[in-house]
């Protein structure tokens, strides 16, 4: 049987191995990405450091230098009294059911309950902040959120609520939580609060959807009966402004003309007084030479004649008219 080649062996190719080993191990754990919505948040012995922009960047290795990678230009979302699955924030909402049910469960100002879903958008302005100054910020914010909207929902009725407070709702617990955010120095920057859903509770909210269709109906027919109000009014309005100009331009016309008139008499009572009969005379012929044309034919004699025949023309097919 053939026997195997004895490979050569030196006590210095073991120690020679680890050494690789740990020089591989330390360039490769030296380098790390900062992805473009991200920064690095760099902790040397566990105290921090610096923060670093996003790109390809350099560390201590060993445990030396640890990074944490903060998303700071991701809208943060977290959901109260519901929950969307497969979300990227780990603190967006709470697994458990019977959890969601208490978070929405609200008692308004007039001691009625209301159930509320709502949602908090927020950034992360500061990321050392974040990290540092605040032990779990994301549950932190959960709470004061919780509170805040409790808070908002306690100072109101539930008419108030579930109808048309909706809007100062949100811009009140948006206000008071970045307060609270700010005073707590947790380094993140509140851009939303909504309200998702808002009910009754369930034992009672078919009577309350048939008060808000009620008051849904009698806002419409307000709605409706001001479109007619203002449609027909504005048009009543125009009218009577038209009619009323009207008036005013006719009454300026008539004044105007009685006027001319008036003028016109005290002219030719003027002349007259200078010149009685040759006023006289030129009125007569004035006057004829209006009326005569418009009489048609006729045949004008003399009061001394004793007959017209001799000047009646026989041949004439034209009636004539004396």
């Amino acid at each position: 049987m053939p026997q195997l080649p004895k490979l050569p062996f030196s006590p210095k190719f073991l120690l020679f191995v680890p050494v690789v080993l740990v020089l591989i191990i330390g360039v490769y754990t030296s380098f790390y990405t900062v992805e473009a919505e991200e920064a690095g948040v760099v902790l040397r012995f566990g105290g921090y450091h610096s923060t670093e922009e996003p790109g390809l960047r350099f560390k201590i290795p060993f445990g030396i230098d640890q990074v944490h990678k903060v998303p700071v230009e991701r809208l943060m979302t977290q959901e109260f009294g519901f929950g969307t699955p497969g979300a990227t924030n780990r603190s967006q909402f709470r697994e458990q059911t019977n959890e969601q049910e208490a978070e929405k469960q609200m008692v308004t100002g007039d001691l009625n309950a209301a159930l509320i879903e709502w949602a908090v958008q927020y950034y992360i302005r500061d990321p050392q902040d974040y990290l540092f100054n605040v032990r779990n910020p994301d549950e932190t914010l959960r709470n004061a959120s919780e509170s805040v909207m409790r808070e908002a929902v306690g100072d109101r009725t539930v008419d108030e609520v579930i109808t048309f407070g909706r809007q100062a709702i949100e811009a009140e617990s948006l206000l008071k939580l970045q307060a609270l955010v700010d005073k707590y120095e947790m380094g993140l920057q509140i851009d939303q609060v909504q309200l998702k859903n808002v009910n009754p509770p369930r034992p009672v909210q078919s009577s309350f959807n048939e008060v808000n269709n009620a008051q849904q109906e009698k806002e419409e027919s307000i709605n409706k009966a001001n479109g007619e109000y203002n449609r027909e009014v504005p048009k009543a309005r125009g009218e009577a402004q038209r009619r009323i100009s009207d008036a005013e331009g006719y009454a300026v016309q008539r004044v105007n003309e009685a006027e001319g008139d008036a003028a016109k008499f005290n002219a030719l009572y003027t002349e007259f007084t200078k010149a009685p009969e040759i006023t006289k005379r030129r009125l007569y012929l004035e006057t004829m030479t209006k009326v005569v044309p418009v009489m048609g034919r006729k045949i004008i004699l003399d009061e001394e004649a004793d007959q017209f025949l001799p000047l009646l023309n026989l041949d004439s097919r034209t009636p004539l008219s004396q």
